[in-house]
């Protein structure tokens, strides 16, 4: 028998990075897995119910929970990653890192939990990060703020609900090798005039391991906590992060 058999999993960002590895490890473990992400294209190859969703639109978070749940598990994934400081930082950067990375799992177990409630069981995980209320990062102002709220949000959520049936833990990794933090290295490399190389090796620098994470290893962190194997576990705080924060 699989871990996830009989039970069924929304994931946010399950295009790429730390989502696709965590829907392709649900999909082996047996689950019945709904993979979202905002530009659907890259949900390909994935043998499981693909579905596009912006997770700053309610309406359409609450029409894929609608048409798909409901579900055992929830993974929040989604989320931006802002750089500057606080000088650095406009309005609209504020609006739109809020929207994205808090409101939206706002949004989205606002939609869940109903039905979890309704049958006394349910697991929510949200994606957080070192760079929160964990750890002072430089140039992780908007960042950290959001993903400090998130661990309000989930530890919340955790003592609202630990009587119904229902735990929300959060999962905090340190620097791991996706997409976007490629993305981050070259765009912070043309904004410095240095090459990608001497980004990428300051990054790995500040990992006391001498290595950044793998998607695959936080996947399997949030697989637990998907499985009945953490059911004694809810508002706690995961950080997985090469030793970065010790």
């Amino acid at each position: 028998m699989e871990r996830l058999d009989n039970k069924s999993v929304l994931l946010t960002a399950a295009g790429q990075g730390i989502g696709r590895a965590a829907a392709e490890l649900f999909i082996r473990e047996g689950a019945r897995v709904v993979a979202t992400d905002l530009h659907p294209e890259l949900l390909e190859g994935l043998e499981c119910q693909k579905r596009a969703l912006d997770v700053t639109d309610r309406s359409a978070i609450e029409q894929v929970v609608y048409e798909e749940g409901p579900f055992d598990v929830l993974f929040n994934c989604a989320g931006y990653v802002h750089h500057g400081t606080l000088m650095d930082c406009r309005e609209e950067d504020w609006d739109f890192s809020f929207n994205l990375n808090v409101r939206s799992m706002f949004w989205t177990m606002r939609a869940v939990l109903p039905s979890m409630l309704e049958r006394r069981q349910g697991s929510i995980i949200n994606m957080s990060s070192v760079a929160s209320s964990i750890k002072g990062v430089p140039q992780r102002f908007l960042y950290s703020a959001t993903k400090a709220a998130v661990i309000g949000m989930t530890k919340s959520v955790a003592a609202d609900y630990v009587q119904m049936g229902i735990r929300c833990n959060a999962v905090y990794p340190g620097t791991v090798d996706t997409p976007s933090w490629r993305a981050r290295v070259a765009a912070q490399s043309r904004q410095e005039g240095v090459p990608e190389d001497r980004v990428r090796e300051a990054f790995i620098r500040r990992q006391p391991m001498g290595r950044v994470g793998q998607p695959e290893e936080i996947a399997y962190l949030v697989l637990y906590l998907a499985s009945d194997e953490s059911r004694f576990t809810t508002g706690a705080v995961y950080v997985i992060d090469g030793g970065w924060s010790m």
